[in-house]
């Protein structure tokens, strides 16, 4: 029996109409050239109970079988002769003259793809939340697992958790199991099978339309809805924005929480709008201390201080409520300085001496040790046995025979 022969044998009577691999050669018609993992549109032959059978337009015929026909199963009961179906090449062509499929592969591809269009068409998907970790949320989209960063969850459902305490964010994020969320698609990369999702770009576009009528320098009264420790979150009207930490008053700030509260009702300047996100300033509606300081202090002056904060590289020094300066360790002593704490301490009032002012750049430089007499420098003592030699009467050279003989 011959290799054809035997293909003929093996496919059913309803695949008598498609033409194998062979058939196609002989006909003359020009051959397409399948490779491992391409994928392509064919139309079902016939399904039996081992073996399904596909169509390959200008290709030949191909089989599912194997582990690639039972993990579809739900697929395949679905599916009747006739319909068109995507499949995956496992192998360009068996010992049968056969293109070998994978309706499994294809099916993951395909569901890549579909998830690759709704990225690109922005889509609205609802998804339900299955799970939380410290970093963000669980989703599942067409059967596949993705991720809801914090980072890109709406302001309705942003944790607002003081000092950025990690279990209560976690516990904050838990609360969310079980609820739907509307997100969009951001990544979908089916190389790393990596789902990214963000419901904050869902509400962009409606944000930005209602941010129309806001404007950059406006000035705008509101409610303090939040303190995390980046900042504040500020409730205005229908709108809300965010005060960075950096933003909340001119002076250094530690922890915005001992600036501003919850409920505190605050007026802020817009300085950003930027994607249906609003950016308030608090400080910039005060005058800045720094424009003074020029006239209160000057280089040389000597003024007393509270160190406020003590750092590997130096100490900060409260002058008054609005002004800090800094004083580098190398400022602290004339010796060598390891650690600043042998020389102040925490609340400690010293007395220090203004060695720069750069109020533009919010900076005051300090020196302790400029105020410190340089210590007297050792003077080095003759040593003893220089001494003795001095002190010993020069040696009279006696004459010789010759001398005397003269």
């Amino acid at each position: 029996m011959t290799e054809q022969a035997s293909v003929t044998q093996t496919i059913p009577a309803a695949a008598a109409s498609a033409k194998t691999m062979a058939d196609l050669v002989d006909s003359g018609v020009e051959i397409k050239v399948l490779k491992q993992g391409d994928m392509v549109e064919g139309t079902l032959i016939s399904v039996g109970k081992n073996e399904v059978y596909v169509d390959l337009e200008g290709y030949g015929v191909g089989v599912v079988r194997g582990r690639e026909l039972y993990d579809d199963e739900a697929t395949l009961s679905a599916l009747k002769p006739g319909d068109k179906i995507f499949v995956s090449v496992v192998e360009p062509e068996n010992k049968d003259g056969i293109v070998e499929l994978s309706l499994r592969q294809a099916g993951q591809e395909r569901v890549w793809q579909t998830l690759k269009e709704k990225l690109e068409s922005k889509e609205i998907i609802r998804s339900k939340i299955l799970e939380a970790n410290k970093g963000g949320l669980m989703v599942e989209i067409n059967n596949v697992t993705g991720f809801l960063p914090v980072s890109q969850l709406s302001l309705e459902h942003y944790p607002r958790v003081e000092d950025g305490d990690k279990n209560r964010i976690l516990s904050v994020l838990q609360s969310y199991v079980g609820q739907l969320f509307d997100v969009q698609i951001i990544t979908a990369d089916s190389g790393e099978e990596k789902l990214i999702v963000s419901e904050k770009a869902v509400f962009e576009k409606e944000m930005e339309n209602r941010l129309g009528s806001l404007k950059i320098g406006q000035v705008v009264e509101g409610i303090i809805t939040g303190v995390v420790d980046f900042g504040a979150f500020v409730k205005f009207g229908d709108l809300e924005g965010l005060v960075h930490i950096s933003e909340l008053a001119w002076q250094r700030i530690d922890n915005p929480k001992d600036i501003v509260k919850v409920g505190q009702k605050v007026t802020a300047k817009v300085i950003s709008i930027d994607k249906g996100r609003v950016s308030l300033s608090i400080k910039q509606l005060q005058e800045d201390p720094w424009l003074e300081a020029v006239k209160k202090y000057q280089i040389g002056q000597a003024v007393k201080g509270k160190i406020s904060k003590i750092m590997p590289y130096g100490v900060f020094v409260e002058l008054d409520k609005d002004i800090q300066g800094l004083a580098h360790i190398a400022e602290l002593s004339h010796e060598a300085v390891k650690n600043a704490e042998d020389f102040v301490k925490l609340g400690e009032e010293k007395e220090f001496k203004i060695i720069s002012i750069e109020p533009a750049e919010h900076r005051l430089g300090l020196s302790l040790k400029a105020l410190i007499e340089l210590p007297p420098k050792n003077i080095d003592q003759p040593k003893a046995g220089a001494e003795q030699k001095a002190e010993e009467p020069a040696l009279i050279a006696k004459p010789t025979p010759e001398h005397e003989a003269m």
